[in-house]
């Protein structure tokens, strides 16, 4: 239990400056946002799936943390949102050069995981800007929700305040997941999956949304031991986003859109996950 614990607050630690940093440029929008800068991020934004995809493979799950919180106040868009989560790298990137899994084959995943990142949120903001959602529906504020106060504390007191509440929330979730993870994990997982299954995209794709590092981890590992095939595997780290998931159910109020990223996200670890399969990548 004791490790357990010891590694619930690893993962939590590793993920607080991402938090941090969001929240105070989050309150500097809020505070200091005016029409020039509002009209620079709107042209940005179009790039978003771009950079956003980019960003993502960078080998840690704070980043689709801190991307989370500039969703929800809408400084990016779902589109970059959606890019990001499913370019995000995460812990696999580590477990393969841990492991010394080939370079050919590191390239191969992340190119990718940037592919498809790019391509889906570019088609998802495309979709978007057909449906001409009105400015006034975007809102750009986190603390009239959270009633903080943040005016009066200040920036940085304010980014405080809310990192802890989004940490404690986090650190209970992911203590829970780390117990089933050490008591039931692998070898539960592993029954589930049999090499070359066309089930096997619609499993990996649900155990890649469990909300943690070590989700991305056991998908890799099945692989490296020959558990699951390559598409399965890819199915899997494509809807992973590490403990975003739970900062977007617990920090966004509208539960149908967070649903509707749930989902996205599913459909096309799925969809992927079978178009590499009939490929025979």
């Amino acid at each position: 239990m004791l490790d357990i614990i010891l590694d619930t607050l690893i993962d939590i630690i590793k993920i607080i400056p991402f938090i941090l940093l969001a929240f105070v440029l989050i309150e500097i929008f809020e505070h200091r946002f005016n029409k020039k800068s509002k009209k620079i991020m709107e042209k940005t934004k179009r790039l978003g799936p771009l950079f956003g995809s980019v960003l993502g493979l960078i080998p840690q799950c704070g980043f689709s943390v801190f991307a989370t919180d500039l969703y929800i106040t809408r400084i990016i868009s779902l589109g970059t949102l959606i890019s990001i989560y499913l370019a995000t790298s995460d812990e696999m990137l580590i477990v393969m050069i841990s492991e010394k899994v080939d370079l050919d084959l590191i390239l191969k995943v992340l190119l990718i995981k940037f592919v498809i990142g790019i391509i889906c949120g570019f088609i998802i903001d495309l979709l978007i800007r057909k449906r001409k959602k009105k400015e006034e529906n975007i809102n750009y504020s986190i603390c009239n929700d959270e009633h903080c106060h943040c005016d009066e504390d200040g920036i940085v007191l304010a980014s405080i305040k809310h990192t802890l509440k989004i940490v404690g929330f986090i650190f209970i979730i992911t203590f829970v997941i780390n117990i089933l993870m050490e008591y039931k994990g692998n070898d539960f997982i592993s029954k589930l999956f049999l090499k070359d299954n066309p089930l096997s995209p619609f499993i990996s794709s649900l155990v890649g949304l469990i909300p943690s590092c070590g989700s991305s981890v056991i998908l890799t590992e099945l692989y490296i031991e020959n558990a699951i095939s390559f598409s399965s595997m890819m199915a899997g780290l494509l809807t992973n986003s590490g403990v975003a998931l739970i900062v977007l159910f617990r920090s966004n109020k509208e539960i149908k859109e967070n649903l509707i990223v749930l989902g996205l996200l599913y459909l096309i670890g799925v969809i992927s996950g079978i178009i590499l399969h009939i490929i025979g990548i």
